[in-house]
């Protein structure tokens, strides 16, 4: 998604002005980072990836006016800005927004009084087509909303009994290299079915997959 020999275009959009100055300077120290511009909510963040289509935003979930959850769904929704990866940085690592926001999009979250490497390594990540979710953040989704309201997903019937088990064992947070570890196979073993699930499922990140694993239920065998 970035190009290769540019660096890497960062928006932000939050309501508290402190913020996004501290979020502008910790990007501005970074040779790989570029700022792309800032808003205050939801409106005006929309506006500023239409104009400046930034790789990442990071983006505050409780504004006024629209906020974090509605901008999702409108990036979502519009093909031009499919291209933009969102980073939801918020105070609480898991409330009841989160899952929404895993529904309409986010690639990833991170807490607002994260370390400055922990906040740079999340538009690292993200940029490069990833999805940043601990397996803390994802056992807390499971735990909250797993239990219920399991329906099903849409090309689900069209996975292999291991790509199911690989979209469940996504959902618990660990990474293909830790998947390979766990399952005793090859990383590339692993990511082959990854990949595979999600072109089935029409996931745009690992982050889709775990919406997948919690809405149908899904789990380790």
């Amino acid at each position: 998604m970035t190009s290769p020999t540019g660096p890497i275009r960062v928006a932000l959009a939050d309501d508290q002005a402190v913020v996004r100055m501290g979020l502008r300077a910790l990007i501005d120290r970074e040779p790989d980072l570029e700022f792309a511009g800032e808003a205050a909510d939801g409106a005006g963040a929309l506006r500023l990836l239409g104009e400046t289509r930034p790789d990442v935003l990071l983006l505050d979930i409780r504004m006024p006016g629209m906020d974090g959850i509605d901008t999702l769904r409108a990036i979502a929704a519009d093909p031009a800005l499919n291209a933009t990866r969102v980073v939801v940085v918020t105070t609480f690592e898991v409330d009841h927004y989160v899952f929404a926001a895993l529904q309409a999009g986010a690639s990833g979250f991170v807490l607002k009084d994260s370390a400055p490497e922990e906040l740079t390594r999340a538009v690292r990540v993200v940029a490069s087509g990833e999805a940043l979710l601990s397996p803390s953040v994802t056992r807390k989704v499971i735990g909250l909303f797993g239990r219920h309201d399991v329906t099903p997903v849409a090309g689900l019937e069209t996975l292999t009994p291991r790509e199911r088990e690989m979209v469940a064992w996504v959902a618990t947070g660990r990474s293909n290299d830790e998947i390979a570890a766990e399952l005793l196979i090859s990383r590339d073993t692993v990511r082959t079915h990854v990949s595979r699930a999600m072109v089935k499922l029409h996931a745009r990140d690992r982050a889709q997959l775990v919406v997948f694993a919690v809405r149908s239920g899904l789990t380790i065998p």
